[in-house]
């Protein structure tokens, strides 16, 4: 059983209803996208995230979380740790944390945009994420089905438009031309789990035709999922400002690593250090942190979202949900009966 079934079970249940008052109960077992078990090559959760791409490491007033799935992010470790770190970043990490504080660390990650997390830094007790209101709710046509644009990659988000599609709404899976959603590629089963119900549309966002036909989608949806920084949103023409303005009764799922708010919008976070910053670890008895399984957050996150979302739905929209990956972690610690600390 997952060490967070009994938040998945909560917001299972929670999905169940808020469908049911759509006309059309989902059961999210039913998806079975809830575990990459099967469609990965995972290894025991440990120091080591099962997929291998995240560590924790030991810094000198804490522990951290360090993941390095992207080439790019390996390339970064040099300029964060301010040293060379030879053919082994792995080893220089863990030559060179132990010696720096934890916030130190931190920043300097934040800064170049690398997903590092202290282990158990938020503290969060409910599932469903907190939501604003800078568009205006109105009651729509109950009997008209639903649309929603899903510009989200990888896990969380899809999982949230897969609830939709699940639902019967007619989901259009947005993607860069010049840079489609990594799992397609290297997971194309699980892939298809989660998008499988979806139109698709490939967009070169980079130009004006591009982001122009975007707008379009969203101003004509119920619904957007993104999974991107609001630095990488304005980067394909879309601001919250203008889009509820084109589309004042939209439900936007922001799902992100920390939050929407401008403390936490720069940071950058994947599943497995987002899990980590929640404290969906378990403690050794040397008082030492390890991983309870792969990438903890995303699937809490994708339900999270899409309970957000359906609830926005039944409002009226106008809405802008922030579905931050590193809260509904640390709701799931909190949810599961997981000690967040020794």
């Amino acid at each position: 059983m997952s060490p967070i079934a009994p938040a998945l079970q909560a917001l299972s249940r929670r999905i169940a209803e808020l469908t049911a008052l759509l006309g059309h109960p989902v059961d999210v077992g039913e998806l079975n996208a809830t575990d990459r078990a099967g469609f990965l090559n995972l290894g025991e959760p440990g120091l080591w995230s099962p997929n291998r791409a995240c560590r924790l490491f030991r810094a000198a007033d804490g522990w951290i979380a360090v993941n390095l799935a992207r080439e790019e992010d390996r390339e970064l470790v040099p300029a964060w740790l301010l040293c060379d770190v030879g053919d082994d970043a792995w080893a220089a990490i863990a030559r060179v944390a132990p010696e720096r504080a934890c916030a130190e660390l931190l920043e300097q990650a934040i800064l170049l945009g690398l997903p590092v997390a202290r282990v158990g830094e938020v503290v969060e007790s409910r599932l469903e994420p907190p939501s604003w209101w800078p568009g205006k709710p109105g009651l729509g046509d109950s009997a008209r089905r639903l649309r929603a644009v899903d510009l989200s990659a990888l896990w969380a988000g899809p999982l949230c438009g897969a609830v939709l599609a699940a639902l019967g709404a007619d989901v259009i899976k947005v993607e860069s031309a010049r840079r489609s959603d990594p799992t397609r590629a290297t997971m194309p089963e699980f892939f298809n789990r989660l998008n499988g119900q979806k139109r698709e549309l490939q967009l070169d966002l980079a130009t004006a035709a591009g982001q122009a036909r975007l707008r379009d989608e969203i101003a004509a949806a119920d619904v957007l999922i993104t999974s991107v920084r609001p630095r990488g949103l304005a980067s394909v023409g879309l601001s919250v400002e203008r889009t509820f303005e084109e589309n004042p009764r939209l439900t936007w799922a922001a799902i992100t690593g920390y939050g929407w708010g401008e403390a936490t919008a720069a940071r950058v976070a994947f599943g497995d250090d987002a899990a980590a910053a929640g404290g969906l670890v378990r403690w050794t008895r040397e008082r030492e942190p390890r991983f309870l399984g792969d990438a903890l957050s995303d699937p809490v996150t994708g339900l999270a979202a899409a309970a957000g979302a359906l609830a926005a739905i039944i409002a009226g929209g106008g809405v802008l949900i922030d579905v931050a990956m590193a809260r509904c972690a640390a709701a799931a610690a909190s949810v599961s009966g997981i000690l967040v600390a020794t």
